[in-house]
């Protein structure tokens, strides 16, 4: 692989993903939307194209000439209903004209990220690639938009179209996340959250997660998933390596899951009002009151995925954070 073109590559896990292309000595093209994600990308040393998911003729250019690789990254994961006709806008339509323009290119090989998400709110079993994808018929809208995505994606490769490789990342943490689980950081520290949520996440390293695409796009197969876990942990656990990271007490109590969703239900009637998107959310309360358990043992044996300790992440990701500016000293 000499050459890839990353789409979300301005992103949490498309920053990591476009220095570890770089430290591999691939020339890496991206795509980008903003002005700020444009500049902090030429910064980088990447070749940037501007434009959106939906501007068929910058998808054009940034394939001309055809890359080795796609690493379709970008995704809405916003848990705020009001967000709903963006997300599918992104995750839906987006991945369809990113599909499209890589086929007409003739790029080889396309790597979609996808998520756990796909499976639903599973709870009866450890998570697999076996499994059924139940989260489109589910009630959380991302898992749904991203469910459909990957169908897309998967489509094209049985149909002989282009060769993809699919990995489905659990909750990520880790240096460079602004609007992910870094709320949760933000809540702790600003004494806003009212008690861990009840339930059980696998939290993946957001470095670990950008090798893997790396190691997926090698690997000579098409059609391929890879579920990417990660540290198996209560919630509960999570805000208590976050409090120690930042350096505040942890909520001494579980929040149930009815008073979460009074919360969200407060925040999300707020947010209507001021146009912010809410703090809380009520299909966010629904992941984090999912007992979720995943089986990455294919990733861990193929790809060479491996997992970070909880309090590794949360002193990394503290540390980015303060140092963005994004929680106090």
């Amino acid at each position: 692989m000499d050459s890839a073109f990353v789409t979300g590559a301005g992103g949490f896990l498309g920053m990591h993903l476009v220095a570890a292309l770089q430290a591999e000595g691939v020339i890496v093209r991206a795509l980008a939307h903003s002005p700020v994600s444009a500049a902090r990308l030429r910064a980088a040393g990447v070749t940037v194209v501007e434009g959106d998911l939906g501007d068929a003729a910058a998808l054009t250019r940034a394939l001309t000439p055809a890359p080795d690789a796609i690493f379709h990254v970008a995704a809405d994961t916003t848990p705020w209903r009001r967000l709903r006709t963006r997300q599918y806008a992104v995750n839906v339509d987006g991945t369809a004209a990113v599909l499209t323009a890589a086929i007409a290119a003739g790029v080889p090989r396309f790597v979609h990220t996808s998520s756990v998400a796909v499976y639903g709110l599973v709870e009866d079993r450890p998570i697999d690639e076996s499994l059924p994808r139940r989260g489109i018929d589910g009630p959380i809208h991302y898992a749904r938009t991203k469910a459909l995505a990957e169908a897309r994606v998967l489509a094209a490769d049985q149909a002989g179209r282009i060769g993809v490789a699919v990995l489905q990342p659990g909750h990520i943490l880790g240096p460079g996340d602004r609007h992910n689980w870094s709320r949760l950081a933000r809540l702790l520290a600003a004494r806003q959250l009212p008690g861990a949520p009840p339930g059980i996440g696998c939290f993946a390293d957001v470095r670990a997660v950008a090798r893997a695409h790396l190691a997926a796009a090698r690997d000579p197969r098409h059609g391929e998933c890879w579920l990417l876990g990660g540290i198996e942990a209560p919630f509960a656990e999570l805000v208590q390596a976050l409090a120690a990271a930042i350096g505040v007490p942890a909520p001494q109590r579980r929040a149930p899951r009815a008073l979460l969703m009074l919360n969200a239900l407060f925040d999300e009637a707020r947010a209507a009002l001021t146009g912010r998107e809410p703090a809380l959310t009520r299909e966010g309360v629904a992941l984090t009151c999912h007992r979720m358990r995943v089986d990455d043992r294919k990733a861990q044996r193929e790809l060479g995925y491996t997992h970070t300790p909880l309090a590794t992440l949360a002193d990394d990701s503290v540390a980015w954070l303060r140092g963005e500016g994004l929680l106090p000293a």
